[in-house]
């Protein structure tokens, strides 16, 4: 089953339990994924599961930043809202990786890049994040990689 599968079937259950939380967060998920595809190559285009991993780490990405701003501003209610709705997001991200396996994962990428300094970062970047392949995040792969490469 794949990721939109499972989120459409997930969908339809949130209908017949009447979750309205989940099913809003499903819908909006739904449609951010439609929107990546028809971005992507028309209205009849469908994302893979990494394409759709990747728009689903965006949302997580959104919702972090919401949560950020709404403690700023002293805004409890909606603090919460918005980590009900990341819980329910990150169910549908992949493990992540341990620190570990992104430190070797990382020095691979360095060795296949052939980087040597961090004015060659983006190339190992590149590598990392194609083997990551949507397991880690791309920060703490850049922070990883400067890392290794600094001096």
């Amino acid at each position: 089953m794949t990721l939109q599968e499972r989120i459409d079937s997930d969908t339809k259950d949130a209908m017949r339990a009447k979750d309205a939380a989940k099913l809003n967060v499903l819908r909006m998920l739904k449609s951010a994924l439609k929107y990546a595809a028809i971005e992507k190559s028309g209205a009849d285009a469908s994302l893979d599961d990494a394409e759709a991993s990747q728009v689903i780490r965006k949302q997580v990405k959104q919702r972090h930043d919401s949560i950020e701003s709404f403690e700023k501003g002293g805004r409890a209610e909606l603090v919460a809202k918005e980590k009900e709705e990341l819980a329910l997001l990150q169910e549908y991200l992949p493990k992540s990786i341990s620190a570990q396996e992104l430190a070797a994962l990382v020095r691979e990428a360095i060795a296949e890049s052939g980087a040597t300094s961090r004015a060659q970062m983006g190339a190992a970047m590149k590598a990392a994040q194609a083997r990551a392949a949507g397991r880690a995040d791309g920060k703490a792969i850049s922070q990883e990689v400067q890392r290794q490469l600094a001096p």
